[in-house]
């Protein structure tokens, strides 16, 4: 479940869905991308990219198939903002369940014995998000009322007569566990949290699994019996040194806790805690992290992804045969989001690839059938004018290897270099991924080659490349960030004389630190909802996260003692030095990177009458969850690049 221990993520810029690929699906490299004849793809705007239809599979612990199993259950924005959409498994029309033309609206789960839904939303990307039920006759009932706390799902029961939420209402700081009827939403506190961030409860509703982080690479496991008569949490990964452990689930038996340890090496692993022996052992392993494990209802089948280079490798265990199963053949690409049906006969997942949007497929496993349920593609843009990316590596300032995802335009040659951007991701802790990505598809569209450099203290290379950065933000990162320039200008085919820089959250961050500290090295910079005064940002961090906090301040500096370094890092503090033309997109509602950050620095260069341009969305937080509001920033990001990298005359 890991609602806290994977803090150093907590900053990304968008909210992703998880994308797997199975053995060695084939992803061809930038270089054998191009060399069809492609030179003459023509341009498509930002309207055509996202009107593909963005699909998201429900909760890993919620009800995907309808009772019937004739239909799923998934959330998509094929209205232009995200509802809840039912999918018939014979290929039929999808149906919408909801229709909220404001609010992006998440599907959570079917009841398992009937048609209602639970799915969430929140107030314009507040991200104080509510759990709702929505009854058979399309009224709505909101289980969470209330508009200062935030709520979240946690799972079913195994016998499916009560589901377990997570809510904030008693105390904003913590996250307490309520059990809620299925039948009447008639509700009971079972969990009441002393500040530790929760993992997952028990199918049978005994066990708690909570996290605590202690820094930013020591973290424990806990585990609660709600059933003793002193139900206090209990350590069941005692340590010495740094360790950083966490909550994957248990198992549907109840008997076993799976959780993550990179005790034993450079990545994490996935143990099993015996509730009853405590007896612990290993489950998967690998030479990259376990992303997750998760289980069929009955538990016969598991299913676990291996962080690998940027891509997931997935593997479905038959524990009954012992045996690996092999899936029927599916388009190459990323498997994500496999959901059981309740009695295992079927299977629904998300098949995702750099030229292919996330599709849903469903698996009929007596027939070993595979049948694709959406086409989420717009029409008028062929997957060959899409271009593959291409996974490399450029040594940094000292050395150090920082592996990065390369997008070549098609045409692009060394006899028709095309300017270049240096992609930076959120985090600080996250990590640029393959698969469809409409903006930067839109960006190579339009003659801009990417390099999504996954810098040091990106997730997914190994604990050691992981905490390089700590207390080191804004400084040896951020030349891993300067040397992918370095690296871009030694290709033959991109224009050393115009790179510019873009990125969100900290990637945004990262964009203004290297234009105020670095102020010769990019020609433009990008910079989407980033931290620009680090000093009130950690002052200001939402109470939810108090769980994380002290972790949080290890890795980034305690307010209280790190003050003056934090002012040092701030590029709010030193925009005078900034000479390079700026664009700055920001919500008005994000409640993690405040408004006025943007604010200050947008007047700040103004002021060095250095071209500075803003957009500001009202109705949007820290992301953004409406399909106009992508299409607007988009657009805006590839004229402010016409105008400032290829000096084009742009209308305003």
């Amino acid at each position: 479940m890991n609602y806290g221990s994977k803090f150093l993520k907590i900053m990304a810029t968008t909210v992703a869905v998880a994308s797997t690929v199975l053995g060695a699906c084939s992803q061809n490299g930038a270089e054998d991308n191009n060399a069809s004849d492609l030179t003459k793809v023509p341009e498509f705007s930002a309207r055509q990219f996202y009107e593909t239809t963005s699909y998201s599979m429900v909760s890993s612990t919620g009800y995907a198939f309808a009772p019937d199993s004739m239909s799923l259950l998934v959330s998509s924005d094929a209205s232009g903002v995200f509802n809840a959409w039912e999918l018939p498994l014979d290929g039929g029309s999808a149906k919408a369940l909801t229709h909220s033309d404001d609010n992006a609206i998440i599907a959570l789960s079917w009841f398992p014995n009937d048609r209602r839904i639970l799915y969430t939303f929140d107030g314009g990307g507040n991200e104080l998000h509510h759990v709702a039920v929505l009854e058979p006759d399309g009224e709505s009932r909101d289980l969470t009322p209330g508009d200062e706390h935030k709520a979240q799902f946690l799972r079913w029961s195994g016998n499916g007569e009560y589901f377990y939420l997570l809510t904030t209402e008693r105390d904003q700081r913590n996250f307490d566990i309520y059990r809620y009827s299925a039948s009447d939403y008639s509700r009971e506190m079972v969990f009441e949290n002393p500040g530790l961030s929760v993992g997952d409860i028990s199918p049978d509703g005994r066990w708690v699994a909570l996290e605590k982080p202690r820094t930013s690479a020591d973290s424990d496991v806990y585990i609660v019996d709600l059933q003793a008569d002193d139900a206090q949490p209990k350590l069941v990964t005692e340590h010495l040194g740094n360790v950083a452990h966490g909550v994957y689930s248990f198992t549907p038996d109840s008997a076993n806790l799976v959780y993550s340890t990179n005790e034993h090496g450079e990545f994490t692993q996935a143990w099993t805690y015996n509730l009853m022996s405590e007896d612990k052992s290993e489950l998967v392993s690998a030479i990259w992290d376990v992303s997750y494990v998760v289980y069929s209802p009955s538990g016969r089948y598991r299913v676990s992804g291996i962080n690998a280079d940027a891509r997931t490798q997935v593997t479905m265990y038959d524990t009954e045969t012992n045996e690996v199963l092999e899936l029927p053949a599916l388009p190459p690409g990323d498997l994500g989001s496999i959901r059981f049906a309740d009695d295992e006969t079927q299977i629904a997942l998300l098949v995702n690839a750099d030229n292919s949007p996330a599709n849903v497929h469903v698996i009929d496993f007596a027939q070993r059938v595979a049948r694709q349920l959406t086409d989420a593609l717009n029409p008028a843009i062929e997957s060959d004018y899409l271009v593959q990316s291409e996974v490399i590596r450029y040594p940094s300032f000292d050395g150090i290897e920082i592996p990065s995802i390369l997008y070549k335009p098609h045409g692009a040659s060394a006899e028709n270099p095309v300017p270049a951007l240096v992609w930076v991701h959120g985090g600080p802790g996250g990590q640029s991924r393959t698969g469809y990505n409409a903006t930067r598809q839109h960006l190579v569209n339009h003659g801009y080659a990417i390099l999504a450099a996954n810098n040091r203290g990106s997730s997914g290379y190994g604990k050691t490349f992981f905490h390089l950065d700590d207390r080191k933000h804004g400084e040896e990162d951020l030349q891993d960030i300067v040397y992918g320039r370095k690296y871009l200008e030694t290709l033959d085919w991109v224009d050393e004389d115009r790179i510019g820089i873009i990125g969100g959250s900290y990637g945004g961050y990262m964009v203004a630190a290297a234009l105020a500290f670095e102020p010769e090295v990019f020609d433009v910079g990008i910079n989407i909802f980033g931290v620009t005064n680090w000093v009130r940002t950690l002052q200001s961090i939402p109470p939810w996260w108090e769980s994380f906090k002290e972790a949080l301040f290890d890795e980034m500096g305690d307010p209280a003692t790190d003050a003056d370094r934090h002012r040092r890092i701030s590029p709010l503090f030193h925009a005078q030095n900034i000479i390079k033309p700026l664009l700055v997109v920001q919500g008005a509602n994000d409640p993690r990177v405040l408004q006025v950050e943007s604010d200050e620095l947008v007047a700040a260069v103004q002021k060095n009458e250095v071209p500075v341009e803003y957009v500001v969305f009202p109705d949007e937080g820290h992301g953004f969850a409406k399909r106009e509001n992508r299409i607007t920033a988009s657009e805006a990001y590839v004229r402010f690049l016409d105008t400032w990298l290829k000096g084009k005359q742009t209308a305003d």
